[in-house]
């Protein structure tokens, strides 16, 4: 799987563990609602780390928390 799949997919199941919508993620962090939109449905290539960072203020958790998801385990991502 690409990273940025693996990004969107880590992001859907956080909001939806928070019973969050994205636009109380953009509320609650900052982040545009349209980079959020962008993020969950794979626009970008990749995903700097600083929305990561921002979204994570927002989901009130780690950077750290949102990697630790067997999505990113290196055997489940493209080279």
């Amino acid at each position: 799987m690409q990273l940025n799949k693996a990004v969107s997919l880590r992001l859907n199941e956080l909001l939806e563990e928070k019973n969050m919508t994205q636009y109380q993620l953009y509320m609650k962090s900052g982040v545009p609602k349209s980079t959020i939109g962008n993020v969950i449905n794979c626009t970008y290539d990749s995903v700097k780390l600083r929305i990561i960072h921002e979204m994570c203020q927002g989901l009130e958790i780690s950077v750290s928390e949102f990697f630790q998801s067997p999505l990113f385990e290196e055997n489940n991502l493209e080279p």
